[in-house]
């Protein structure tokens, strides 16, 4: 090992005035190739890795010297892992902070990270909603307020880094990591995905956009797949949300992908992280990769012989850490004193990463674990009153012909969904994700399941269950019961879905893809029973991907919920009581047919082309797509008539509730009726969600850049092109009655980067009535 520099005169990088850039590059410069190596490493001190994540074979392993010997970058999930305490988390992280710093001569802390999709995964964390049922909501506001609980939580105990949110736009419906995406639209996976790192960052806890890039659309929607993209598609649908969410959220960290795209692996790929990240972008924060990714480009991609050579082939093309131990980066020294890599290529990422720590205090000189770590409240009134919220927001009415609220004294409450607590919750909840593999381990919090909540809320003499099948086998035997049970009653209410786990212990979450989008196990033929018998049918699906519901034309009500949650489950009730106004909207949209998987996103030649095939991929119901008690009009949409590419439009929208009082989500559409490239019929630009008494008008002003309609040229430029933009505005993709034409004029103008939001400000109108 090389000397260590002299570090006699340490007054810059513990200097507090001076910037955390200056004081990283001055750490750096103290440093031995180990010291630096190890800083851009990590540590996960479990046997169970592959509970959690598939690990590398071909004998790539944990690296086999001392992880703490020469300082430690990251320590992995140390709350996350196992069913501890706050007390004994709190406890296990002091012990371990004190051998990081007590085994370094500079005493440089490692920074913590944990995942938090759903709220802390954490052992009694609240459960909060999966990001599918966050993007129902519409709500900006929530979802800040519900990210910035969840960070201010972590950083209390002593985590400085999130891994969440993930910005993957959903391409096909059948993958297993659908419940954790924003949706189908990159506008709206962009703006929530912002609204939630602005949320986690105000809390002083590292954001970490995933997954960087291309994910989930995998060939087949199978999980770790190969992805076949073209750039154009790249840039104009995957990419916006992770822009967005770094330059309108102020995200800090970004984690690379396990996929190829068009034979290139994310975590190797130079172009996308060197060139558009950093350099188009302007990003300075660290890229992680995700569990594995380094030596997976060994054992997966085959794009390295080794260990060492993933991690020159990782640190050239701008991988700052790994993640979830260090296995390949253990080689670097060996590479930068060979010759193969480039020291100041090391330098730049070990200062990256201890800005990082310097902006947590961790230079200080303070200790690393705040003081009332051990009295942390992790499941507390606040938590429970935004989870509740935003799933109360987030349910999603399909259909009522006069069935809710419901009544009769006779419920038959039927259906598998009902009587299970993970059919609630997401695959990063703590309950799917650590302690199935707990057996008879307490939850740790509150999860009434639907049918506690239904007794609750209608009573218990009210409500009569069977279970009727399984989720998970084909197995049929209860379904007789359950429709005797249902003839027995005045209304039958019907839920179906899905399970949660991780990597086939489930139906829905990572590794669990689907081969088609008809509902898992038996319970498709269950739905079909109850519905011959004629009994009056409200259909629940609480699940983590939209399912095929074309087949169930018998059911009077459908109510969507994406896994809402720990609160979920009230949620729902409230909905078939009345107690609760429904407001959610669809994220993604609902199949008519099991095959169909296509998402909104489509040109015309990708939309049902009567004569020319037989396949019909029109949804039953359209993105964007939810039902209120309002009666809400569009009266009028006013456009500017004519914009420069330079230039800034405006739309206004006005929109009249001659119903009930309700919550309408206006939304603005832009079509292009002739462009170089082919583009979407129409894709979703700005959206408003807007209160709505009875008889209320009001006004949605959206400021519309020219930028929005910027999209990338034949000459692989992103630019506005001069031409008519049709905007429209509705309650959903498909209706969209107020419409008007935008001349953009001017010469083609290209972008460096791209316009991230479309500002709305919604105002009152004098009633005309």
């Amino acid at each position: 090992m090389d000397a260590a520099p002299d570090v006699t005169d340490q007054a810059r990088w513990r200097d507090t005035t001076l910037p955390a850039r200056e004081r990283a590059e001055a750490l750096v410069a103290a440093l031995t190739l180990e010291e630096k190596a190890a800083q851009l490493g990590s540590v996960w001190l479990t046997d169970a890795a592959d509970d959690f994540a598939p690990r590398p074979d071909d004998g790539l392993g944990a690296h086999a010297v001392d992880p703490f010997a020469h300082g430690l970058g990251q320590l992995t999930r140390v709350f996350g892992t196992e069913p501890v305490t706050v007390r004994e988390g709190v406890r296990r992280l002091r012990e371990l902070q004190q051998r990081v710093t007590d085994a370094h001569r500079l005493g440089i802390p490692a920074l913590v990270h944990e995942e938090c999709l759903t709220g802390l995964a954490a052992f009694g964390a609240t459960a909060f909603p999966t990001p599918l049922a966050w993007a129902a909501t519409f709500d900006e506001q929530a979802v800040h307020e519900m990210a910035r609980a969840i960070g201010s939580d972590m950083r209390a105990l002593g985590v400085h880094q999130g891994l969440a949110p993930v910005l993957d736009v959903v391409r096909d419906y059948r993958w297993g990591r659908v419940e954790e995406t924003l949706g189908e639209d990159p506008y709206l996976v962009g703006q929530l995905g912002a609204a939630y790192v602005a949320g986690l960052e105000a809390a002083g806890v590292i954001a970490t956009l995933k997954h960087f890039a291309g994910y989930a659309a995998s060939r087949g929607a199978r999980n770790h797949a190969p992805v076949s993209m073209g750039p154009r598609e790249l840039a104009d649908t995957v990419l916006p949300p992770f822009e967005a969410a770094l330059r309108q959220g102020g995200a800090r960290s970004v984690m690379t992908s396990y996929t190829d795209v068009d034979g290139v692996p994310s975590t190797a790929n130079r172009v996308m992280i060197d060139e558009i990240l950093r350099e188009r972008w302007g990003f300075d924060g660290t890229v992680v990769a995700d569990y594995w990714a380094v030596p997976f480009l060994v054992s997966m991609h085959r794009v390295a012989a080794d260990a060492a050579e993933a991690a020159a082939l990782a640190l050239g093309a701008g991988v700052d850490v790994e993640l979830p131990q260090t296995v390949a980066y253990a080689s670097l020294p060996a590479l930068v004193r060979d010759g193969v890599v480039s020291e100041r290529d090391l330098d730049r990422a070990v200062a990256r990463h201890l800005r990082h720590k310097i902006e947590a205090g961790l230079l200080d000189g303070v200790d690393p674990v705040p003081p009332g770590a051990d009295d942390v409240e992790l499941d507390g009134p606040r938590n429970r009153a935004l989870s509740s919220r935003i799933a109360e927001e987030s349910i999603v009415l399909l259909r009522d012909e006069g069935m809710l609220p419901v009544r009769g004294d006779r419920i038959a409450l039927i259906g598998p969904a009902a009587l299970d607590h993970r059919s609630l919750l997401g695959c990063y909840a703590f309950p799917n994700h650590v302690l199935t593999k707990h057996p008879g381990h307490e939850l740790g919090i509150a999860v009434p399941t639907i049918a506690d909540a239904l007794r609750t809320e209608f009573g218990e003499a009210r409500i009569a269950v069977a279970r009727g099948c399984e989720i998970s086998t084909t197995d049929n035997g209860l379904i007789p019961d359950a429709v005797a049970l249902a003839w027995r009653s005045d209304v039958a209410v019907v839920v179906v879905g899905d399970v949660s786990g991780l990597f086939g212990d489930g139906t829905s979450g990572e590794g669990c893809d689907a081969p088609d989008l008809r509902l898992p196990g038996g319970q498709h033929e269950l739905v079909q029973a109850v519905l011959a018998t004629g009994v009056p049918t409200v259909l629940v699906v609480v699940s983590g991907r939209p399912y095929a519901l074309g087949e169930y034309d018998g059911a009077a009500a459908i109510v969507q919920a994406f896994l809402p949650g720990a609160d979920g489950a009230a949620a729902i009730a409230g909905i078939l009581s009345g107690r609760v106004v429904p407001s959610g909207r669809l994220p993604v949209q609902i199949p008519r047919a099991a095959a169909a998987s296509s998402t909104y996103l489509q040109p015309p030649l990708g939309r049902h082309n009567s004569g020319i095939t037989v396949a019909d991929p029109t949804p039953l119901f359209p993105f964007g797509y939810g039902l209120t008690p309002g009666d809400v009009r569009y009266e009028s949409l006013t456009v500017t008539a004519e914009v420069d590419t330079a230039g800034e439009a405006e739309a206004a929208v006005v929109v009249r509730n001659d119903g009930q009082a309700c919550v309408e989500v206006v939304q603005l559409y832009a079509s292009y009726p002739r462009s170089t490239v082919v583009r979407p019929e129409a894709q979703l630009i700005g959206f408003a969600r807007v209160d709505l008494p009875a008889g209320a008008r009001r006004a949605v002003r959206f400021t519309v850049p020219a930028g929005t309609f910027a999209f990338t040229g034949l000459d692989g430029a992103l630019a506005v092109e001069p031409g008519s933009v049709v905007l429209s505005a509705g309650p959903n993709a498909a209706e969209r009655p107020s419409e008007g034409v935008v001349a953009v004029t001017g010469a083609r103008r290209i972008l460096s980067t791209r316009v991230v939001r479309v500002p709305a400000i919604v105002t009152e109108v004098a009633s005309t009535r």
